[in-house]
């Protein structure tokens, strides 16, 4: 919420010009006082606006001699008129008109805020990352590794760190080229505010941020927990907006070399899915809102009754080309030869393989949306993993806030033609975040705090971390998906602890904590995921910024 966005006080109107314009006034400095009374919310305002305190001062002293003014008594002297007294000859109301044309100019300014420069390097920056002409994706790629090639960062040392108050990345980053692309998410309950940037990879220098969606009003976006995308040309980013009880979000595409809005497409609910992209189609899950312990879509004006649907969007014209109704798709799709493959969550538990073609080719060439739908035993929130001819996910019974009284979960490979069931591994707890497949193995992380591996072509275990003290936080969740590299697995506990981890034994190697010291992470909302890319790991956190490690010197 911005000052521009909260709503005008309603006051009589004066006679004379400069009376006229005092509702404007008086509503102005209400909403510097609604932003006084939520001091989160106003120490953003002024980090990102700092002429906001300087109209509030100069709207006080109008008001003050304004008010002054208009209520003084008529002068004794009839020989002195107010033209001539010296003291009523100036014009308030062209004093509040410059004041909300300066307004008008800042909200016409470029959103490039930089607050906070980033610490000094302590390790070797990183190179250049090459593009293969695919997109980037949440996870990097269907594989969901995490990882865009090179040397996997070891004895990690912070190479730079980029913040902003009271400020947590739930959000994934991407790299592309020599950039990270990331999103934040500021909570003051009610309402959540976020912002998508872009920063330097060597550096963590800000190139831009984007916080606004409607310029005109300067109406902001929702806080993000959804990853980017990346188009295979490097020119869009495209990401959806909202956490779990937002209503009425977008699914969002910028530019990337400036930060501008190419297109949003609107939706009743929110999406915390994060999108698939194959060729100029982008497929995303409109996830549902469900309140209350039957946990049903709730029915109310702002559509908190929609169950939930996938869409697939055109990224050159931002045109909707197809919604498909599934119930609660938080899972992030995946795409392989123009089939997307996706969980259905709450009310739903099943996957599904959708094509992706518009509406009319399907109807030229006389196919189904719907490839198959494959029930599974619990809530299939996971990202959909593809390797080799499977699809893998994993589903359970607990959620990012709540585990299940009684957990349990599973890890299900389907066959990507039919949706056959391959194999199923139980598991002691759910699998909430993205699986890691590399060189035949998948690393799955377990929302009871254990990292474990499995065969990915025959799901047998080949090891796990059964005892606490083999974890990475004890029973703390692990809510992100790690990154898998050439020689070591990079994972992350709900409560900050980042671990390298030896892939062939899941021994932990290393161990560093993420968040702020001063600040440590009180919702345990560690949920963005790593990034390996030439040497260098990039991770979000609750509330120690958005950080990039590098190699450091061997002990």
């Amino acid at each position: 919420m911005f000052i521009a966005e909260l709503p005008l006080a309603v006051v009589p109107v004066f006679i004379n010009a400069g009376a006229a314009l005092l509702p404007a006034i008086l509503g102005a400095l209400a909403s510097v006082l609604a932003l006084v009374l939520k001091p989160k919310l106003l120490y953003q305002a002024i980090c990102k606006r700092p002429w906001v305190p300087l109209v509030a001062l100069v709207l006080g002293g109008v008001i003050f001699f304004a008010v002054g003014q208009f209520t003084k008594p008529p002068a004794a002297s009839v020989g002195k008129s107010r033209e001539t007294s010296g003291v009523g000859n100036t014009d308030w109301s062209k004093v509040a008109l410059e004041i909300i044309r300066q307004e008008g100019r800042s909200r016409t300014a470029p959103s490039i805020p930089l607050t906070q420069p980033p610490i000094v390097a302590q390790g070797t920056p990183p190179a250049l990352v090459a593009s293969d002409g695919l997109p980037v994706i949440y996870r990097m790629n269907a594989q969901r590794s995490g990882f865009a090639g090179g040397t996997a960062p070891r004895n990690l040392v912070p190479l730079w760190e980029y913040t902003e108050p009271s400020t947590m990345y739930l959000s994934s980053p991407v790299v592309h080229g020599n950039a990270v692309y990331g999103a934040s998410c500021f909570i003051d309950p009610p309402a959540t505010i976020g912002a998508i940037f872009k920063l330097d990879a060597t550096t963590g220098q800000l190139l831009w941020q984007q916080d606004v969606r409607i310029p005109e009003t300067q109406e902001g976006f929702t806080g993000f927990f959804s990853s980017p995308a990346i188009t295979a040309d490097g020119k869009s980013l495209i990401i959806g907006q909202g956490l779990h009880l937002d209503v009425g979000a977008e699914l969002i595409c910028l530019d990337t070399e400036t930060g501008a809005i190419r297109w949003l497409v609107k939706t009743p609910i929110h999406i915390e899915s994060s999108p698939a992209i194959e060729g100029d189609i982008v497929v995303v899950g409109a996830g549902s809102v469900e309140i209350g312990p039957d946990k049903k879509p709730q029915g109310d004006p702002a559509g908190r009754g929609h169950p939930g649907y996938v869409f697939a969007v055109r990224i050159s014209d931002g045109k909707e080309l197809w919604r498909y109704q599934v119930n609660d798709p938080e899972s992030s799709p995946a795409i392989k030869d123009g089939i997307a493959y996706i969980g259905s969550g709450v009310n739903g538990n099943a996957v599904l393989a959708l094509r992706i073609a518009p509406e009319e080719e399907l109807a030229a060439k006389g196919l189904d949306r719907l490839v198959w739908r494959t029930e599974t035993p619990f809530p299939a929130v996971g990202a959909v993993t593809l390797t080799d001819d499977l699809v893998l996910i994993g589903c359970g019974k607990g959620d990012f806030v709540f585990s299940a009284p009684d957990p349990e979960g599973v890890v299900m490979a389907l066959d990507q033609k039919t949706g056959e069931v391959r194999w199923k591994t139980p598991l002691p707890d759910t699998v909430l975040a993205s699986i890691a497949v590399k060189d035949g193995k998948a690393i799955i992380p377990v929302r009871n705090g254990e990292v474990m591996a499995l065969d990915a072509k025959s799901g047998k275990v080949l090891w796990r971390q059964e005892k606490l003290e083999d974890r990475i936080s004890g029973n703390s969740p692990i809510l992100s998906g790690p990154a898998f590299s050439d020689g070591a697995i990079f994972a992350v506990s709900s409560n900050g602890y980042l671990a390298v981890i030896d892939p062939s034994n899941g021994a932990i190697v290393e161990k560093h904590y993420l968040n702020a010291p001063d600040r440590p992470g009180e919702l345990g909302l560690c949920s963005s995921s790593p990034f390996v890319a030439r040497g260098t790991l990039f991770i979000g956190t609750e509330t120690g910024g958005l950080r990039a490690y590098t190699s450091g010197a061997n002990p």
